[in-house]
């Protein structure tokens, strides 16, 4: 697990515009034009927009430079099956604060059949659970994106496939993964139970439907949200507040709701239908898997777990790849990079709100890829086959 803080200077210059400066410097500019102002007063407010041009060029010569320059402070650290091995833990306390200190929190797969027969609170995958819920992250952003390059890779037809752009968004701290009461228990007869519930709210549904909404009004401005409110009244809730959101703030985009099983079909049926899908943590869970296999391999795929934001606008975020360790793969230098590179590059766009440097390491894959360079898992036909570190230095390559 890697901890990603931006310098305080580059932070400090991209947020000087906010809040009432750059309103003001408008205001004084529009009073200078039309107002019958004081020669002083007119000095001071030449003074006052002279200072905001300075500040736009001075953040522009900071955002504007390419990755290989960006300074950032990373540090490394363990979580999941490593962590217990070392630690007896998925994920120790000093571990986590560092987390809840870090701008950005980069994740890589924590499980594996190794820590199967693991005592279920230590199980690798209870660190992961424990930083999405203490950190806040509602909404787990998994785009389905079919790079032109890789059709072929698809298992579906090309005509099916070709052209796909899907993002799910995921609730990720609510439903069955959380709700109380849990747990096995003793009943009679010698055998036993176990129970889990499936509960959630109106504020954790509407927020992760308006991120959703937002997300569509960026993209093709439809939603789909999926629930299964023909047997479950958490479903019931689901789809009543989110077509009420929608009636209130959010007329302009088009919403339909489907049920999940039916949304599981669709997506092999017809997924070009899809623009942005939202659901609920069980369900999007189970969705998000198998739209991520219409592009043909876990490997190429990122994902974006987000919080709410703070008074100062600043968000607590995990980025991570889909894909879990690939256990029988480790050490053979074959695992493909390209999803935890673009976990990054959402990093870069979400959290540092550095949208052209995002931009340039995503075309960087796809130049790659049209280079004809595949690691083993969407090797084809004609193709070069590269191991995981000359994949990872090709992509750097394209931005030097």
């Amino acid at each position: 697990m890697s901890f990603v803080t931006m310098p305080p200077q580059l932070r400090t210059l991209q947020s000087a515009l906010g809040g009432m400066v750059l309103p003001l410097g408008i205001l004084m500019l529009v009073a200078m034009m039309v107002l019958p102002l004081p020669i002083m007063l007119l000095d001071i407010f030449f003074t006052f927009n002279i200072l905001i041009s300075l500040l736009i060029l001075m953040i522009a010569l900071h955002t504007y430079r390419p990755l290989d320059l960006l300074d950032f402070e990373v540090e490394e650290d363990l979580a999941g099956g490593c962590s217990y091995d070392k630690h007896g833990t998925p994920i120790t306390d000093e571990v986590f604060y560092k987390a809840l200190e870090s701008e950005v929190v980069m994740l890589g797969a924590v499980g594996g059949p190794k820590w199967d027969e693991v005592e279920f609170s230590k199980k690798p995958e209870r660190a992961l659970l424990k930083l999405r819920k203490e950190l806040k992250l509602f909404a787990n952003l998994r785009p389905a994106i079919c790079f032109e390059q890789l059709v072929g890779a698809s298992t579906l037809k090309p005509e099916v496939v070709s052209g796909l752009d899907i993002m799910i968004v995921r609730e990720l701290t609510g439903g069955i993964y959380f709700g109380e009461p849990r747990g096995i228990k003793p009943i009679e007869n010698g055998e036993r139970k176990g129970i889990n519930t499936h509960t959630y709210t109106t504020s954790e549904i509407v927020r992760v439907a308006r991120i959703a909404f937002d997300l569509a009004r960026k993209r093709s401005n439809k939603v789909t949200s999926c629930e299964k409110s023909n047997v479950m009244e958490a479903g019931q809730l689901w789809k009543e507040e989110v077509q009420e959101l929608h009636d209130k703030e959010f007329k302009d985009v088009e919403l339909s709701h489907m049920l999940a099983d039916n949304c599981a079909m669709q997506l092999l049926r017809n997924p070009k239908q899809f623009d942005v899908i939202v659901t609920d943590n069980l369900f999007g869970d189970m969705l998000s898997d198998q739209a991520s296999m219409l592009t043909g391999s876990l490997g190429l795929l990122p994902s974006a777990s987000l919080g709410a934001k703070n008074k100062d606008g600043e968000m607590r975020a995990m980025y991570e790849p889909i894909h879990g360790s690939a256990p029988d793969i480790a050490g053979k230098s074959i695992a493909n990079p390209i999803a935890s590179i673009l976990s990054f590059a959402m990093a870069l766009r979400y959290s540092l709100d550095l949208d052209n440097e995002a931009d340039a390491l995503e075309k960087a894959v796809q130049q790659v890829l049209n280079d004809d360079l595949r690691t083993k898992d969407i090797l084809s036909d004609g193709m070069k086959e590269v191991s995981t570190s000359a994949m990872g230095d090709a992509i750097i390559s394209k931005l030097q």
